[in-house]
């Protein structure tokens, strides 16, 4: 990596000295950067519940401990130091425990299991023996039982071999990123009784249940799942009631697109819900609508439709009368509510900045986190639309580091469409027209948004002029805006990254002469298309992307998008469209941009193929080109020396071809 250090003396020429007491981002800060999570308001609504995934240089990685913080701000408490890690904690209704997820081996058992820990005092301990996996677990409001989440027990796992049996595919979706192959296993509910510990299941059969709530008087349960006659051929979903006393289940909708994420209302009457906009098989480029139903099933209102917009981290206002949730809109996330008396939805608060969470307080207030393109995630209260920040997570460092200024802008494509993006400008720059690396996400559906950006601030730490650009089959724009590219890759979102590209050199802020294009997942496939369509990028960083999409088939996790967007590759029209959007591939020869290709071993979301398959090529053709493969890796890069390395390899890449 000396390459790296030298093109950081080159690229000092045209920029200020930093204050006397900062520096600049680097890669090695991948060891300070730490996460915050899964908020859990106290039933009396003084303290806050959380987890802070905290980098480990020893392990190699990032390992997960619990956190209090008292409702001003003013107290926090950590509560495990454990080297396991901790997940998914909540408060007991009744506020005396809090329960929690731990992977800490006792008794020989290697499943995960529930632990439980007295607020007054004394060390936690392990409830549940079970063999199953645990996937996830809810308290009934009266606090007497909790309700677990179990995948069904691989009988040939119990025999314990010394060999490993054979994999066996007998499912159409049968590849899955992390999960590997996909056996036939389903995941079912079962009823934990805190004092006797006796577990009980709720639900069998041939279906997976999911997303559990339990209704506000403790008798039922409101679920999702897909019970059509052939589950995995779609991605159908609908809102089930199961009785506690008796294990009845009774179907709520019956829409053909997904109806998920059930809660119920304060006083039971209603249960709120998220429903697709489409009802196609596969639902990639969908946005979510809020909807509310009886637990009879009748009174169905649909409410979000109109805003056009997606719409997540839906809660119940404490009177009932309203329903908060966020917002996906143009590089914002912001917090609405709609009352549902009058129908109005009306925002809450915004801004150029992005929020999260969001989790209501007894007293009628409400609990968020926020970021934005210089501060991380953090925490804060909300009241009276006045925002209170009550953690504190990576500030110390960052307040150390000189972090790029960030500017919203919008351009024009071709053919007219307007485009909105972020350009990123590396502190004390002296002059205007920078070295230029146009970074794009993935997805495709997703969106950049005014928060803290910890890859593009460390390109942007290089020297280099880094911009972001939601392309068209990004969220935040509406669903004909993301559904644009259907069936069509790489045409109307290469002409938009050009677009944008156009803009930043008119507007004197990018030389032209050294400019370089990268992104990972969608942002490394839409790589390769760009560099196959133009030469004007001089070095390009394609990661866990895909070219000949024709040979995807089969290998990922995508089957049911093919089959629907793309087609079947053996009749005469679908093979056509594979053939039309593997143009990077079939047209490498006009490839003459130097490209490092990066992937994880073991990606069944962008399998390494699609990698292997352009660095191959340009290979072949003499184009300058790597290839680098991180061990027993997914689609995202876990091991935090792999996440060091890739930060490195990018600055010498870019440094190497852009100086």
């Amino acid at each position: 990596m000396k390459k790296t250090l030298l093109f950081y003396v080159l690229i000092s020429s045209f920029l200020c000295a930093n204050s006397q007491n900062k520096r600049m981002l680097k890669p090695n800060d991948v060891y300070n950067y730490k996460s915050i999570s899964n908020p859990q308001v106290s039933p009396k609504g003084d303290w806050v519940l959380y987890s802070v995934s905290s980098p480990d240089s020893a392990e190699n990685k990032k390992k997960s401990d619990l956190f209090m913080v008292s409702w001003d701000g003013t107290q926090t408490l950590q509560l495990t130091y454990s080297n396991e890690g901790e997940s998914d904690a909540k408060f007991s209704p009744d506020g005396k425990f809090i329960s929690y997820i731990s992977s800490k081996k006792v008794d020989s058992i290697e499943n995960s299991q529930l632990w439980l820990m007295d607020r007054r005092g004394g060390e936690a301990h392990q409830i549940t023996k079970v063999k199953q996996n645990l996937k996830s677990y809810l308290w009934s409001p009266d606090a007497s039982k909790i309700l677990l989440v179990m995948k069904d027990e691989d009988p040939a796992e119990k025999k314990k071999p010394k060999t490993k049996a054979p994999i066996v595919a007998d499912k159409y979706h049968f590849k899955q990123d992390v999960e590997g192959y996909v056996d036939s296993l389903n995941s079912h509910f079962h009823i934990l009784d805190i004092k006797t510990g006796k577990i009980n299941q709720l639900t069998k059969g041939v279906f997976t249940e999911d997303s559990p709530a339990w209704s506000p008087d403790g008798l039922k349960i409101a679920f999702s799942g897909n019970r059509t006659a052939d589950p995995e051929r779609n991605s159908n979903s609908d809102i089930f009631v199961v009785e506690i006393s008796t294990g009845n289940i009774k179907q709520l909708t019956t829409w053909k697109g997904s109806d998920t994420r059930p809660i119920w209302s304060n006083d039971g009457k209603y249960i709120a819900y998220s429903q697709s906009t489409g009802d196609e098989t596969y639902l990639n480029y969908d946005q979510s609508i809020l909807a509310i139903i009886k637990p009879d099933g009748s009174d169905q209102k649909i409410l979000t439709k109109s805003l056009d917009r997606p719409v997540s981290n839906y809660k119940w206002s404490i009177d009932d009368k309203e329903i908060y949730f966020l917002v996906d809109d143009d590089r914002q996330s912001y917090i609405s509510k709609i009352d549902l008396n009058s129908g109005s939805i009306n925002k809450v608060i915004g801004g150029d900045r992005s929020f999260s969470d969001l989790e209501s307080n007894v007293n009628g207030d409400w609990l968020t986190s926020m970021s934005d393109p210089y501060h991380p995630t953090n925490f804060y209260t909300l009241s009276n639309n006045n925002l209170k920040q009550i953690t504190k997570i990576n500030e110390d460092w960052l307040s150390k580091i000189d972090l790029a200024t960030v500017t919203g802008f919008k351009s024009k494509s071709k053919d007219g469409t307007a485009i909105s993006g972020l350009y990123f400008k590396p502190y004390g720059a002296t002059v205007e027209k920078l070295p230029f690396i146009l970074y794009i996400h993935g997805g495709p559906v997703s969106q950049d948004e005014f928060s803290f950006d910890f890859t593009r601030q460390m390109l942007a730490a290089g020297g280099f002029g880094v911009a972001a650009v939601n392309y068209r089959g990004s969220n935040g724009r509406g669903r004909a805006f993301s559904k644009s590219i259907y069936g069509d890759w790489g045409n109307l979102e290469v002409m938009d990254l050009l677009g944008a590209t156009d803009y930043l050199i008119k507007k004197g802020w990018v030389d032209e002469t050294k400019m370089g294009i990268g992104g990972w997942s969608y942002g490394g496939i839409l790589t390769d298309y760009t560099i196959a369509n133009t030469n004007r990028f001089k070095a390009a960083c394609s990661g866990a992307g895909s070219a000949m999409q024709l040979s995807m088939y089969g290998i990922d996790q995508y089957l049911l998008q093919w089959n629907e967007e793309i087609g079947l590759p053996w009749e005469k029209k679908g093979l056509e469209k594979y053939l039309k959007i593997s143009y990077p591939f079939t047209h490498a020869d006009k490839i003459t941009t130097p490209t490092l290709f990066m992937v994880g071993q073991n990606d069944f979301n962008v399998p390494s193929e699609g990698s292997e398959q352009m660095y191959a090529a340009l290979k072949t053709l003499n184009v300058p080109t790597q290839l680098v493969i991180y061990p027993n890796q997914f689609h995202g890069i876990g091991v935090l020396s792999y996440q060091v390395d890739r930060f490195k390899r990018y600055l010498d890449w870019y440094g190497k071809y852009l100086k």
